[in-house]
């Protein structure tokens, strides 16, 4: 099946479930009663997609503190850091908790096991679900601490890896029909000031490319099938409607395009940051590609007309039968997401279904 009115996945958390969510981590509320409020703003943000005429479902990763949560919440062995600070631009500086593996990891459940039955039994069709990518928790590698367990990243790779795979093979065997690996550190490789940075901590920008597009390969080698979609999503970080990187795409397309084994790709191409679309001229024909043509950052709603015709100019190059459109990003990559409001986040969706229609009908 193609869905032209997609998403990335992650939405708005309304009020009431950001302060279920605080409670619970400072163990004021129970995981029973925080499971209520989660239940409950789930099927409210279903509702919204259904009026929305969004094609894709998901339950806004309700059930997370952010998109790669459910993995480390899964696993033991990752253990916290003092706070570390993110490099983020469009706002103001910020620290964040680091997380390094400090232990041999040991999985305890599944990654969505929590989020899946109900979503599957409370969500009109089709649903998707999302898992990070290996590579989002492969920079919790510090050496002195996890090489005791882990003499190499590859080793760790590996590990992280067959965690992820499983999880891919679990939701098939679910029925889930769109899965998405979420790969924000891609980007990381078309920026100028990310690059060097790999560069001066004794990372080959080029070598760390083709590594991260091994360990993704390896988590889906041999599970494509009849009816399922496998996607990737690439974006320039989001919180609190900043951003991390920068540039074009034109460093990693041609190998990136052509060497990840998925059906589908979607990439942000909301402003400027993103570049041009004459990147896609390496798409190889077996990829469907969604435009993440509309922000997830402001609420200033973008024009019917401008977003059709950029549309068009991304056909130039891929033929427009495997083009789709959906947000750049998510609205909430973290409990506390982009500035801007429910009703911003609503009428976003809306406009996504709206251009989705006029442009395939």
């Amino acid at each position: 099946m193609r869905y032209r009115a997609d998403q990335v996945g992650s939405l708005l958390r309304p009020p009431q479930l950001i302060e279920a969510r605080t409670a619970y981590m400072e163990g004021r509320l129970d995981q029973d009663a925080l499971r209520a409020v989660e239940d409950q703003a789930i099927l409210d943000i279903l509702e919204e997609q259904r009026q929305s005429g969004i094609e894709v479902f998901t339950d806004g990763e309700y059930r997370r503190y952010n998109f790669y949560s459910d993995l480390v919440d899964a696993v033991d062995g990752f253990v916290t850091t003092d706070e570390v600070p993110l490099l983020w631009r469009g706002g103001n500086p910020a620290h964040s908790p680091g997380r390094v593996v400090g232990a041999k990891l040991q999985q305890k459940r599944r990654l969505t096991e929590h989020e899946v039955p109900f979503l599957k039994a409370h969500a009109p069709w089709p649903i998707k679900v999302t898992v990070p990518t290996a590579n989002q928790l492969l920079r919790s590698y510090q050496v002195g601490v996890t090489d005791q367990f882990y003499p190499t990243r590859a080793d760790l790779a590996q590990e992280l890896v067959g965690i992820v795979r499983r999880e891919l093979e679990a939701l098939i065997a679910d029925g889930v029909p769109y899965i998405q690996i979420d790969a924000p550190g891609y980007t990381a490789l078309v920026d100028q000031e990310g690059r060097e940075r790999l560069r001066q901590s004794g990372v080959d920008p080029d070598q760390a490319l083709d590594e991260a597009i091994g360990a993704d390969n390896a988590t889906v080698a041999g599970l494509k099938q009849e009816g399922v979609t496998i996607a990737l999503h690439l974006c320039r970080g989001t919180s609190r409607s900043r951003w991390l990187s920068e540039g074009s795409y034109e460093p990693i397309a041609e190998k990136l395009f052509n060497g990840l084994h998925v059906d589908r790709l979607l990439l942000e191409y909301d402003s400027e940051r993103a570049g041009g679309f004459e990147p896609l001229r390496f798409m190889p024909r077996d990829k469907e590609v969604v435009l993440g043509l509309i922000t997830t950052k402001e609420g200033q709603l973008e024009a019917e007309g401008d977003l059709l015709r950029r549309i068009d100019e991304a056909a130039r190059y891929v033929e427009m039968e495997r083009l789709a459109i959906s947000p750049q990003c998510g609205f909430a990559s973290a409990m506390l997401g982009n500035l801007l409001s429910m009703d911003d986040q609503r009428r976003k969706l809306e406009l996504v279904s709206d251009v989705a229609r006029k442009a395939w009908g």
